[in-house]
């Protein structure tokens, strides 16, 4: 199995890497565009600002050769920002273009839904709620898994695997496209349910 973790400058490669080499796989970081097609699984980690992480795919010349990865059915994980970059654009400090693998918008979270206020960031653990119409799943229902973000996407229901409920505010938890996954959540933080997820995604 060869596993590429997508090194972009704006990601922790530690985490993420950690937990693969847990699981007794054997990994490389990706430095180089034209890498991308030499891996059966591609994984894209991320925190911070969506549009710092568009810029370093940008100037690492990553994104052609990442959507075409893609298009093409390549298995395909995205981690928190990783996930969101997958969308059409952001609104986070401005509005700013993503990945466009999926149609759709990153928001802002917003602090009270049906006069319940709630803290941003969505930080803790929360339940996945999974689809049911979904037949390739990597997640099971009702499994607790760790959130940090600010911002959420809106998308399509089509495109949505699981979800999670802050309060009364629905939000996706996975959202899925083809062969590829978004996480919003840090499945290499989430103890031995996220190894599971992280397997399970090995496992397509």
């Amino acid at each position: 199995m060869k596993i590429g973790i997508i090194d972009y400058g704006l990601c922790n490669l530690h985490s993420i890497s950690s937990a693969i080499k847990y699981l007794n796989y054997d990994y490389k970081f990706i430095n180089k565009p034209d890498d991308i097609d030499k891996y059966e699984k591609i994984i894209l980690p991320g925190v911070g600002a969506f549009s710092d992480g568009m810029t370093g795919l940008r100037e690492n010349n990553f994104i052609d050769n990442l959507c075409g990865y893609v298009h093409n059915g390549g298995h395909f994980l995205g981690i928190c920002l990783g996930m969101q970059m997958m969308l059409t654009e952001s609104h986070e400090f401005g509005i700013h273009k993503g990945l466009n693998l999926i149609e759709g918008q990153v928001i802002k979270i917003p602090s009270e839904v049906n006069s319940k206020t709630h803290k941003i960031p969505h930080l803790g653990w929360n339940k996945l709620i999974v689809m049911n119409n979904k037949v390739n799943q990597i997640a099971e229902m009702n499994n607790y898994v760790y959130f940090v973000h600010s911002y959420m996407v809106k998308c399509d229901s089509q495109y949505i695997h699981a979800n999670t409920k802050y309060n009364d505010l629905i939000m996706p938890a996975i959202i899925n496209y083809k062969n590829s996954y978004g996480c919003q959540f840090h499945p290499e933080k989430s103890g031995q349910i996220g190894l599971s997820i992280i397997q399970n995604f090995i496992n397509l």
